[in-house]
């Protein structure tokens, strides 16, 4: 099943929604741990060099990834919410400096029938940022991620 991204004209945000056939502890697990996260995020364009998260409130999530034309790509962000296993709010933790817009980014997990519901909230401090991100694939890499996560998810 495809995400589905939404660009509000008028708001600095992104929503991307997809549904996972995998119950929400599978589909947390999947997110919050090191060893799952590094198989899926940024798809099959881009290969994960190292993943360490420190999952609670103020914990760090950094991931070095690898582009097609290998440029490695460092992220850096600050968990500001955990709530397990339903929610997560994190935020770059350079706030922008990096040269990538900066954002707060709240994904939340709601189970239905053995099934997942994923809604990703990615606010960005302007519009002039959230038109930058969309620019650099946003949310194409993130629905790229998505197919990886879920063939993970029928491994778990």
């Amino acid at each position: 099943m495809n995400a589905n991204a939404d660009v509000a004209v008028e708001e600095a945000v992104i929503v991307i929604r997809r549904v996972f056939d995998a119950p929400r502890s599978a589909v947390w697990r999947a997110i919050t741990e090191p060893k799952h996260v590094m198989h899926w995020f940024g798809g099959t364009a881009f290969t994960n060099m190292a993943c360490d998260m420190d999952v609670r409130p103020g914990g760090l999530w950094r991931h070095v990834m690898r582009a097609p034309d290998g440029t490695e790509i460092t992220c850096d962000f600050v968990y500001l919410e955990v709530d397990v296993p339903k929610r997560l709010v994190w935020k770059n933790s350079d706030g922008g400096q990096s040269g990538r817009p900066a954002s707060v980014t709240t994904v939340t997990l709601d189970e239905n029938g053995g099934r997942t519901e994923w809604k990703l909230v990615a606010r960005f401090n302007s519009i002039a940022d959230r038109d930058q991100a969309v620019g650099m694939g946003f949310s194409e890499t993130i629905s790229a991620g998505f197919d990886q996560l879920d063939a993970l998810l029928k491994t778990l």
